[in-house]
């Protein structure tokens, strides 16, 4: 895993937008962000008994295997949005990159690859894209049935009590870790 500021330029989503400037793991910390690096499935299997998941999947988003709906795809899971379930992704093979918006509504870009884990928290504005070589095959993880609807950002999600409960815990764990 890599983590540092997006760049705001120009260009195609898959690409780095390194700005240059890291963001540690304290920040990604008080966004309620964690990150594993886990090579065994049994180190998942204990992550998901240890966090209270007991549904799985696995999804590949790459052009052999979504065909002609794949741009349409990636473009939608770039659109800002949130979740009001905890979101947990284990990337199998590939890569790609989650943005998180930070304290100050600036989006924090994280690199996953392979072996790579990362718990979100629900109600955390966030979007995802594929990288550069257009292949990720992720495990996503569910406590209960899985919930995919994404909530786009809006006036109605900032009233959202998910989103409430999130920056409650994201501004009080901003205020401790000073």
């Amino acid at each position: 895993m890599k983590a540092y500021w997006y760049d705001n330029l120009p260009g195609d989503q898959r690409e780095p937008h390194d700005s240059g400037r890291a963001a540690s793991a304290e920040q990604l910390s008080q966004l309620g962000i964690l990150h594993y690096n886990l090579p065994s499935r049994a180190d998942v299997d204990a992550l998901a008994r240890e966090r209270g998941y007991k549904n799985r999947d696995e999804i590949t988003i790459s052009p052999a295997t979504m065909g002609a709906a794949y741009e349409a795809k990636v473009r939608a899971f770039f659109n800002e949005h949130l979740h009001e379930d905890e979101e947990i992704r284990y990337i199998l093979d590939g890569g790609g990159f989650f943005d998180v918006r930070s304290r100050g509504d600036d989006w924090l870009r994280i690199r996953l690859e392979r072996f790579d884990v990362m718990v979100m928290p629900a109600g955390i504005y966030h979007r995802f894209t594929t990288d550069d070589k257009n292949y990720t095959k992720a495990m996503r993880l569910f406590k209960d049935d899985p919930k995919w609807t994404p909530l786009v950002r809006g006036a109605e999600t900032e009233e959202n009590e998910y989103r409430k409960e999130y920056v409650k815990m994201r501004d009080g764990a901003a205020v401790e870790a000073h």
